[in-house]
């Protein structure tokens, strides 16, 4: 396949939507040549890194260079005569990953264990040659993206390094934002490879890096991901897909002129704002096109316009759906309900006299680079002081969002890296979540679809075999009952402790921790014999934790048992 294909970016005169304005191209060759001249003087940095020394003192004026210098000093020397497969030396790598974390604005630790990501893994460099230097953190994180030995692993070594990344992220999200910034390097220099290589590396790509980022809210490295994946499983569509942007690009846009209309109604009353227009990327556009069909000059990007308070927010949508016809079904309010992500932003429509309809987002400036970089954004979230959301607030805890949670409870029951491997890809492709509330106040995260079964797990664990039933904002209802964003949900556990689920929960279970408590019990009672009972916990009793070697064994009692037998915990 060729490099077009496998990276957009290769032809810029025909993705000008992709270029990046007011950034200069990047010549890795030529950081490479600078790279085999040998160190510099201790006084300086070396010029290899100049452009990440830039990036990253435009998002920390005040940032310590000097560590900065020796890791890359320690990198370069290290894998020094490695050659990538596209003729770049190999240091480029590195020094493109960290120059990517470095533009989203990455603290000075990542960009570090970035600049080392590699060294453990492919050079005669030592774990604990970087913690002597470096510190603890540096190593930890650089330990979380080395991968594991495929001679140790053999076939289980992809989902077992994946296994280790996320145990490491559950630990420091840092971990996961250097492994996406590692993927996007190397799939924008995919084209070297043959084809078949191309789609395993893109498949992989698409069905856990991709959901990864979006978890992660770094939306900068998703969309390009998206791209570049695109190109590589989809090129006919792709091919449509940039034939109708490059005719766009010759016609006349109206969202310039909209843009305009709505700077001027901001000024005239009085909200200072910045107005821009971006550019759809592919993937967006084709989504577009698949539906609405015939695509019109303003479906190719959006209106963003960027204010300094959250109040602020407000005043534009009121000025917006004032002076413009709103087009109520398009609003979408995520700064009172945030997503799951970090996610922030009001989103509206508005159509204009021409007949045009404009999609617009509002947010602060704070909320645009949150919602450009994620967890990046967030600077080092383990720092003292920094902020720490109570253990229930999944939504606004960077360093335990419920998913991940959820996602390492239930891989410690997987031992078979096969059984992992399905599980997080299909817990991965539930892209939306829900957040449901205990009878407590706490809350639980749930992905969109589950259901009161999947509640009862997250909130119980094993004591969920003998769940009966559930009261959903307060009314009985079935263990299969799908929850939506912001009930509150009760499970109730039968009196006597001595039941267990059936195997027709399984149809109703959408996390994999319920799936897979249920199918292991399932599979240690395939008589349904009646086992030993265990007493049921007391109200507020702290529950111990989630244990899989002590399951309980309880006889199986059918889905649609009543409820009228259930005392509530």
């Amino acid at each position: 396949m060729s490099a077009e294909a496998t990276n957009p970016e290769a032809r810029p005169d025909l993705r000008p939507e992709l270029r990046r304005r007011g950034r200069t191209r990047i010549d890795l060759r030529r950081l490479g040549r600078a790279a085999l001249l040998g160190p510099t003087p201790r006084d300086r940095l070396p010029d290899a890194i100049g452009h990440v020394a830039e990036a990253h003192r435009a998002h920390h004026p005040d940032a310590d260079l000097s560590i900065l210098r020796r890791a890359y000093v320690l990198a370069e020397s290290s894998h020094r005569g490695q050659m990538r497969k596209s003729g770049e030396p190999y240091i480029t790598h590195p020094l493109a990953v960290t120059l990517i974390l470095a533009e989203l604005g990455a603290e000075t630790t990542t960009l570090t264990a970035s600049l080392l990501h590699d060294t453990v893994e492919d050079t005669d460099v030592t774990l604990d040659q970087v913690r002597a230097e470096f510190g603890d953190e540096v190593c930890f994180i650089v330990d979380g993206v080395t991968k594991v030995e495929k001679i140790d692993y053999g076939a289980a070594a992809e989902p077992e390094t994946f296994r280790k990344m996320l145990v490491a992220t559950g630990n420091d999200v840092r971990v996961m934002s250097i492994k996406l910034a590692d993927r996007l390097h190397n799939m924008r220099t995919l084209g070297v490879m043959r084809p078949e290589k191309q789609a395993r590396i893109a498949k992989v790509t698409r069905d856990v890096l991709i959901p990864l980022a979006e978890r992660l809210g770094v939306q900068a490295l998703k969309t390009e991901l998206e791209d570049l994946v695109f190109a590589i499983l989809h090129p006919e569509e792709y091919e449509r897909t940039r034939a109708l942007i490059a005719a766009h690009a010759g016609e006349a846009d109206p969202l310039p002129g909209i843009a305009d209309s709505v700077r001027a109604v901001l000024r005239d009353a009085g909200i200072a704002a910045e107005v821009q227009v971006r550019p759809r990327h592919f993937v967006s556009v084709h989504r577009v096109a698949r539906k609405r069909g015939e695509l019109r000059g303003s479906d190719f990007g959006r209106v963003l316009v960027l204010v300094g308070e959250n109040a602020d927010c407000y005043g534009v949508l009121g000025e917006l759906h004032t002076c413009f016809t709103p087009v109520v079904s398009e609003f979408k309010d995520f700064i009172a309900a945030p997503k799951f992500n970090l996610y922030q932003s009001l989103h509206t429509a508005v159509a204009t006299p021409d007949g045009y309809v404009a999609e617009v987002i509002v947010r602060t400036r704070q909320m645009h680079r949150v919602a450009e970089a994620g967890v990046v954004a967030l600077g080092n979230p383990y720092a003292p002081g920094a902020a720490a959301a109570d253990g229930d607030e999944e939504r606004v805890d960077p360093t335990r969002p419920g998913w991940l949670a959820r996602l390492l409870d239930w891989q410690r029951s997987a031992p078979d890296p096969d059984a992992f491997w399905s599980g997080l890809r299909a817990e991965l492709a539930q892209d939306r979540e829900i957040t449901v509330f205990r009878v407590d106040g706490g809350r639980l995260g749930l992905p969109a679809g589950a259901t009161c079964i999947d509640a009862a797990y997250a909130q119980y664990g094993e004591t969920a075999h003998g769940c009966i039933g559930a009261r959903v904002n307060g009314r009985l209802a079935s263990l299969g009952t799908r929850l939506s964003d912001g009930d509150t949900v009760q499970p109730l556990l039968a009196q006597d402790s001595s039941s267990g689920p059936a195997a027709e929960w399984l149809e109703h279970a959408k996390t994999q921790a319920a799936r897979i408590a249920i199918s292991s019990w399932l599979r240690d009672h395939p008589d349904g014999a009646t086992p030993t009972t265990t007493p049921r916990p007391t109200p507020g009793t702290p529950q111990a934790p989630w244990s899989w070697a002590a399951t309980r064994r309880r006889a199986s009692r059918p889905l649609s048992s009543k409820a009228a037998s259930a005392t509530s915990p």
